[in-house]
């Protein structure tokens, strides 16, 4: 381990800073009755003390729980009531925003964002402590570290409420084996110069920030994402590596070209994506930009990443989210419960060696409804071609079938956000008395420039089989989604159930 740089706006604060700062929130929190096991819940964007927090977290041998701080009052109250943190740990204005749900006995401790401005000034709950203050009183930590436990991250899998993943700690081998994936996914280099976009409470976006801390020489944190103001870190800093999410490249692409040349990105080396599905238009246009730095991972919270591929494999094999990385097992499963042979559809069930096992916190039956002879499903369908490359063809639940015909939403989405006038969009089955189920197409229009349904039509009929152009289209000023670029589809869905508005 080395030096290094945290950078979030104007603020910067040294690595080595942010270890002393863990070391001693450790005794302290342990003082307080944090043990072995339990969980710390974190509410905060994108901020340098995440590292300080895991830090103590790994001494302890807990759980951090990163919460969503775009989620509402009860959607928190839900999560604390689940995991039964032994501390809350947050922005001072985030904790404010859900005073009411927080349990009067939780100990909870507040912070200033360093990047937030006016919204500093919000008042502290009345039972709130200051996290430096308290954090300060401690002495560096002096006993053997506890066997690290990482995040344990909530996730709606592939149905019903949010579910905590908790993993048990990993053994030397599994160690070695995910800091050796890791480098595979995440193309970790010492020196590199990192810069970190995507919310800290997702999966993809903290593994990458925690190998940044590791190997970085400098790590940027941003709280949002503006595709030119990207363009001006990666020239400022000299940034190296980078994660980032489909829409975040289809936004960039968007910008004019006088925009893109205008910021010198000779710097990146390795950019990875994942989080959803990218079309093969915008990945390639990213890769005619950006150059063949562009990898593809794929898998979830409860798999971790264990598919992927670099450009030249991708564009040998458009489409493709690459092939099982190192230690991953991989099988395609039908309805029945056979093995399907490459070039069928089925359901994908994986897992690698390079992860400990895990559970959903206090739903042992839930694991074991996604588990397969020891593989575990995303809830995902595709197939494997002869080559052994994967192929997403959407989630098993959005798939729709429509006159005894399944059609997988996520193909469509990948030519209709291509089409002129279309920033974003969703597409979703509804019941249909005659086929069954048919399709809606949700979009998010240009602004100023909203496209005439015909012309939708014509475009998708040009490029699509006809029974696969949504019957019926709806606008909307902004479609419902996380900032990791993952469309709320069930809100959309629901909402639209529930309005019984007929769209265009």
């Amino acid at each position: 381990m080395h030096d290094s740089t945290i950078v979030i706006g104007e603020h910067h604060v040294a690595r080595q800073t942010l270890l002393d700062h863990g070391s001693r929130a450790a005794t302290v929190l342990e003082e307080v009755g944090v043990r072995e096991g339990d969980a710390i819940a974190l509410l905060i964007r994108n901020d340098p003390c995440y590292f300080e927090i895991l830090h103590a977290a790994s001494l302890l041998g807990a759980y951090v729980v990163p919460l969503n701080w775009h989620s509402k009052a009860d959607e928190i109250a839900y999560i604390l009531a689940d995991c039964t943190p032994r501390v809350l740990i947050g922005h001072r204005d985030l904790i404010a925003a859900v005073e009411r749900v927080v349990p009067a006995e939780l100990p909870t401790f507040v912070m200033d964002d360093p990047a937030a401005g006016t919204r500093s000034l919000s008042a502290s709950p009345p039972h709130a402590q200051a996290w430096p203050e308290f954090r300060d009183r401690g002495a560096r930590w002096k006993q053997p570290a506890r066997a690290p436990r990482g995040t344990m991250i909530y996730t709606s899998g592939t149905t019903g409420r949010p579910k905590g993943v908790r993993r048990a700690p990993m053994t030397p081998e599994q160690i070695g084996k995910n800091a050796a994936l890791l480098r595979e996914i995440y193309g970790i280099e010492d020196g590199m110069r990192a810069f970190v976009c995507g919310p800290l409470y997702h999966a993809s976006p903290g593994a990458f920030a925690r190998q940044a801390f590791q190997h970085a020489d400098l790590t940027v944190l941003q709280q949002s994402f503006d595709p030119e103001d990207l363009l001006r870190v990666i020239a400022q800093h000299r940034i190296t590596h980078l994660t980032m999410v489909p829409t975040m490249f289809v936004r960039l692409l968007r910008l004019s070209n006088a925009t893109r040349r205008s910021y010198d990105l000779s710097s990146i080396r390795w950019v990875t994506h994942t989080g959803a599905a990218c079309p093969p238009d915008v990945k390639r246009g990213m890769i005619e930009w950006w150059g063949p730095v562009i990898h593809e991972t794929y898998g979830a919270t409860e798999t971790g990443a264990a598919v992927g591929c670099n450009a030249e494999e991708w564009l040998a094999h458009p489409g493709t989210v690459g092939r099982p990385m190192l230690g991953t097992e991989l099988r395609i499963y039908d309805e029945a419960g056979g093995e399907v042979a490459p070039g069928g559809i089925g359901e994908i069930y994986l897992r690698t060696e390079a992860y400990s096992d895990f559970t959903y916190h206090g739903r042992p039956d839930q694991r074991a409804q996604v588990d397969r002879a020891g593989l575990v499903t995303c809830g995902d369908v595709g197939y494997l071609d002869g080559d052994g490359f994967l192929y997403i063809c959407d989630r098993k639940r959005d798939m729709v079938i429509s006159g005894g015909v399944n059609i997988y939403p996520a193909e469509i989405e990948s030519v209709l956000v291509n089409c002129p006038g279309v920033r974003d969009c969703a597409v979703f089955g509804v019941p249909d008395e005659e086929f069954g189920e048919s399709l809606i197409a949700a979009i998010e229009a240009e602004q100023d420039a909203t496209p005439a349904v015909a012309d939708i039509k014509v475009f998708l009929e040009q490029r699509l089989a006809r029974f696969k152009v949504p019957k019926r289209f709806v606008f909307h000023d902004a479609l419902p989604r996380e900032v990791s670029g993952k469309i709320f589809k069930r809100k959309l869905r629901d909402g639209y159930l529930q309005s019984g508005v007929a769209p265009v």
